[in-house]
């Protein structure tokens, strides 16, 4: 299975050409402003793609995904939304989520009690997961040096062990790490000025050295 992975384009077109693949990823933000017309032009961008399953999560500025969700849900005709959800692809399971720890009072914020507890809700045995917030200390390090990724989601990712965790949200941290058991992989293609000037990257399933279980 080849996976194609991309996050925050923040309503532009990437400005790179997305690789062909068998299952597209986003990992959310898609909108700029949480605009149902947002929505729309995004579903547009992923009509034009040749890809047979596209799973898409929301993000922090995808504020109509958490205020008009059917609404929102309605206008993405070219995806499966996962919110808190599982899907099964070729065998292989995927689940996605939005939550990340409270910034700046946007989409999908929770203290992090609830977000122990949200993260709690991923099956044990998913192998690719997806989030929009990285977890503490994979790709999370922002412009200034602080890490900012989820602590709870790392205690929930160390236990289920996935093969593949894919998320975006801090734009200087793209890239992608491994420590041993999960590849980490920050997808966003935007920088911290919005252009949406990177590659989204491309991961052949599964992983040589790394499995499941």
């Amino acid at each position: 299975m080849k996976i194609v992975a991309f996050s925050d384009t923040h309503g532009f077109r990437p400005w790179h050409k997305i690789p062909e693949g068998d299952v597209l990823i986003f990992a959310g933000d898609m909108t700029m402003h949480g605009s149902l017309d947002e929505v729309v032009k995004f579903n547009e961008l992923l009509g034009s793609l040749p890809h047979p399953c596209k799973l898409v999560i929301a993000g922090n500025h995808d504020t109509c995904f958490e205020t008009r969700l059917n609404d929102s849900r309605a206008r993405l005709t070219n995806a499966v939304y996962l919110q808190d959800e599982t899907i099964m692809i070729q065998g292989v399971k995927f689940y996605g989520s939005p939550w990340q720890p409270v910034f700046r009072n946007m989409a999908f914020n929770l203290p992090r009690k609830s977000l122990r507890a949200q993260w709690e809700r991923i099956p044990p045995e998913t192998d690719i997961l997806i989030t929009h917030t990285p977890p503490y200390g994979y790709n999370d390090r922002t412009l200034f040096g602080s890490r900012v990724g989820c602590r709870e989601l790392l205690e929930a990712v160390e236990h289920i062990q996935p093969a593949l965790h894919i998320f975006g949200h801090i734009h200087e941290a793209f890239g992608q790490s491994a420590n041993g058991r999960t590849v980490f992989a920050n997808v966003s293609v935007c920088n911290l000025l919005y252009i949406p000037m990177r590659r989204p990257l491309v991961f052949e399933v599964p992983f040589e050295g790394i499995t499941k279980r």
